[in-house]
Formats: C-alpha cells, structure tokens, sequence
C-alpha cells in the first residue's frame, strides 16, 4: 500500500503505541484520525499532528463509538484504507491472591478492551474497505492488530491480559484469510517490554531492569520501533494473516 494520501484510523492513539504509529503515519503523508477513550491525550495528538489529523472520542468496545469514528475518517477524508488498534489495558492480578480469586469482572474488562475492543474495530474496519476502489494488485486496506508477547509467555499475576492478547493473535489468521477474497489485510505485532504507559508508573530501577532481561537491545523497546513495523506492514502487501514479534529476542521468565 502507498502510505501517502490514504486515511487511517489508529484506536488508543492518544498515548504510547498508538501515539508513536499516528505520528509515523503522518510523516508518511497519511491522513490519520486519533480514536481514543482519552479526551485530553487524543485531541494532543491530533493538535500536534495537525490538518492531516482528527480526534474522535472513542470507546472500542461499543460498536456505535467505533462506527462513528469510522465514519468521521470516511466524511472528512474521503475513505478508510488502514486500521491500527493499539488501545488496551492490562491491570495484573492472580487467579487465586492473597485477598481471593481474581475478579471476574477485571478479566472481563481486560477481554471486553484487549479482545472483543481489537474485534469491533477489524469487523466495522473491513466494513468500510470492502467499498474501497482496490489498487494496481487489487488491494483495498490493511488493519494491524496489537497483540504482546504474554500471548505466549504470559507472566503470574498477567492471565486476563494473556488470554486477552492469545485471542487476539487467534483471530487473525481467519480473519486474513476470509478477507482476502475483499483485499483486506490481516496482520498482528506482538510488542515484548514497551516504553508506554503501561509502565510508566513503575520505578526507573524497575524499569531499567525489565529492559536489562531483553538480550538485544538491553533496553526496553521504543514507541518509535512499534510505529516502523506498523509502517513496514502497511507498505507490505506480502505481510499478511501473520503475528510479527518485536521483542529483541526477549522470552518471559514466569515472573
């Protein structure tokens, strides 16, 4: 796909992840519109990217929130050719702690976010590309799904956010195969230890060291990093129904 001049939408992309791949995109010459439930951090993003860029309030698990801000992308820019989903939580708690067994109702929330959040999006997404005119190899869009390495080496006290992420590397080869036949893309990054806000509030010695457990480079990886691969993917069109770790090697110890 030719970044330049296509419309994408890219949910959480009020902070980390989705922060770094907005303004990627932006620099590649796309029109990007911010879908994130954070009012204050997305319109930021949208203000600092400028006339290429929208913010739509955006909850991902409420099919008429992600279905307006698709619409938004189609009304202002014309039509949606790619989707990134960043948006996700991952609240650590044990099957069975010290205070009882893990609340049924935090593992539903992180499934309702991580999963069935990254679902809403792909199903309107591929709703609105279908109806896209398809390019020199018939190609009509790409979504890019944000899974982690939990999904394979889920950590203690991370179930709900590794059941999450394993489903959402399950949904997508299915998901790629069934809508080739459309020239929609399906493709899942599977980020190791991220610089986000999802770790944001840990202590820098914390932080140092989780980067230190990645074999190369010892560090934890860069926004910036995840927004070249979601780039790489979308310009790609042999990347598909596929889950790329970015991890540096990194393999989660069970702690």
């Amino acid at each position: 796909m030719k970044i330049e001049g296509k419309s994408f939408l890219v949910s959480g992309g009020g902070s980390g992840l989705g922060e770094a791949t907005a303004h990627a995109l932006a620099r590649e010459g796309a029109n990007v519109v911010i879908a994130d439930i954070d009012q204050v951090n997305g319109a930021r993003v949208a203000e600092d990217i400028g006339e290429a860029a929208r913010f739509m309030p955006t909850d991902v698990t409420l099919e008429e929130s992600v279905a307006a801000a698709i619409k938004t992308t189609v009304d202002v820019f014309g039509s949606l050719a790619g989707a990134v989903s960043c948006a996700g939580i991952g609240p650590p708690s044990k099957v069975l702690g010290k205070e009882g067994p893990h609340s049924l109702e935090l593992f539903s929330r992180v499934v309702r976010i991580n999963l069935i959040g990254t679902f809403n999006v792909l199903r309107l997404a591929a709703e609105a590309m279908a109806v896209n005119d398809s390019d020199e190899e018939g190609e009509r869009g790409v979504i890019i799904n944000t899974a982690s390495v939990a999904a394979f080496e889920g950590q203690i006290g991370q179930v709900a956010y590794a059941a999450s992420k394993g489903g959402v590397i399950g949904l997508t080869l299915p998901s790629a195969r069934e809508l080739a036949r459309h020239g929609i893309r399906v493709v899942t990054i599977a980020p190791g230890l991220f610089d986000t806000p999802l770790l944001a509030g840990l202590p820098e010695s914390v932080r140092h060291s989780l980067g230190e457990q990645v074999p190369f480079p010892s560090r934890l990886g860069r926004p910036s990093e995840y927004a070249a691969l979601a780039i790489h993917v979308a310009s790609n069109p042999m990347i598909n129904g596929e889950v790329i770790r970015l991890d540096g090697a990194l393999r989660m110890a069970p702690r």
